[in-house]
């Protein structure tokens, strides 16, 4: 079967700029607007009784590719390239105005040096951002220390990704590249800094971490370690456990790129239980998918119009929410409930046709995953077995380190 299962990264090595982006909470989210030709930053509330958009405009048009994440209480951060510099400011409502308060700059010794904010972070009172150098990557911190953006630590090679493995803040996962094999790697921002490995599926394949859930420690993983030399498949494993990592036949759609963006929260212990959202693009367009680890099989909804694309979150009873725009709603919520049949989920375009399921077993990597909370399983002394969940024969082991 010939299929492109996720998504590439941009030229520069860092993960695609999402449409819009939601704080870990889903109170806020931003997003870059457009009226005509000008852009300007938007601020959406998503926690009330219905959502609504704030323009927040300043003296001049944006430029299309500056970037904005939404914090905890309200503000929307954004970033600038000025003169070769990466400057930072907070926007917030003032009446009829825009309030903006300036953050300081950075300033990378190599002017081109790409820099991208990395997913919100837990809490809401911080935000990290990547600049990716010619050996090196450099984390920031570029909201929320105490004198503008601060130098946070440098990880040897080439870093993408991003993705937040608790809930405090403090362990963050990038997909590192060096001698040209991608793997994930652990920052522990309380230890300096200090990394450690995350994924070693094997020792020739590239292992990057897509999504994490930090309630059941589901892990939704780009490997081409299942075809050597081959396309990425997704698979999804554990995080604390030593069971190998999965890679489900019925997440390879022909001819489509299938790019997880939300997972189910809530699902204490229960990983195989969770709901995970999934873009799929193919030739028909762009629609989304509905799939569970225990599950054998991908649900297709049709996108709501305007759905700003593989952007979503879901509620902890398994309720999704797709945030879109059109002219006549131009801040709306399409809530989609994975449970019902498919065709009942919302109103949008015409569902794309599901394709076949496969009845073939599910493929397993050649290795298991060695995760680090912050250094590998298989080194640190175990404290206990915190629970063990699914059906006899197949149970999910979760432990915790010291």
């Amino acid at each position: 079967m010939t299929a492109c299962a996720i998504e590439p990264s941009t030229e520069d090595g860092l993960s695609p700029a999402a449409e819009c982006v939601i704080t870990t909470d889903g109170a806020y989210a931003a997003r870059l607007a457009r009226s005509g030709d000008s852009w300007f930053p938007e601020r959406w509330t998503l926690d009330g009784p219905e959502p609504y958009a704030v323009p927040l405009p300043g003296n001049q048009p944006e430029e299309p590719g500056t970037q904005v994440l939404p914090m905890g209480d309200g503000r929307v951060l954004i970033h600038r390239l000025v003169d070769g510099r990466h400057t930072f400011a907070l926007l917030y409502p003032t009446g009829p105005g825009t309030g903006e308060l300036p953050l300081g700059a950075v300033e990378c010794p190599d002017p081109g040096t790409p820099l991208r904010l990395l997913p919100p972070a837990p809490g809401g009172d911080r935000a990290y951002a990547l600049a990716l150098g010619r050996r090196s990557t450099t984390v920031w911190l570029v909201a929320g220390g105490a004198f503008g953006p601060e130098y946070v630590t440098e990880v040897p090679g080439r870093c993408s990704g991003g993705v937040w493995l608790d809930r405090t803040g403090r362990l963050l996962a990038l997909d590192r590249e060096v001698a040209g094999r991608t793997k994930a790697v652990v920052v522990d921002l309380e230890r300096d800094g200090e990394v450690s490995p995350l994924l070693q599926i094997s020792a020739e394949s590239n292992d990057r971490l897509l999504l994490a859930d930090a309630d059941s420690g589901l892990l939704l993983i780009g490997s081409d370690a299942p075809s050597p030399g081959g396309p990425e498949r997704l698979g999804w494993g554990v995080l604390g456990s030593t069971l190998p990592v999965r890679f489900p036949e019925c997440l390879r759609v022909e001819g489509c790129a299938l790019t997880p963006f939300a997972i189910q929260p809530g699902q204490v212990l229960t990983p195989e239980g969770c709901g995970v959202a999934l873009r799929v693009d193919g030739s028909a367009g762009s629609w989304v998918g509905v799939w569970r680890p225990a599950g054998r099989q991908v649900r297709h909804f049709p996108a709501p119009e305007g759905w700003l694309r593989g952007v979503g979150l879901w509620s902890r009873d398994g309720e999704l929410q797709l945030p879109y725009a059109t002219g006549e709603v131009p801040c709306g919520v399409a809530r989609v409930r994975a449970e019902e049949r498919e065709g009942e989920a919302t109103a949008g375009p015409e569902e794309p046709e599901e394709p076949e399921e496969p009845e073939e077993p599910e493929e397993s990597a050649p290795a298991p995953v060695v995760v680090a909370r912050p250094v590998p399983l298989q080194q640190a002394p175990l404290a206990r077995v915190v629970a063990k969940s699914g059906k006899p024969g197949n149970e999910v082991t979760t432990l915790v380190t010291k």
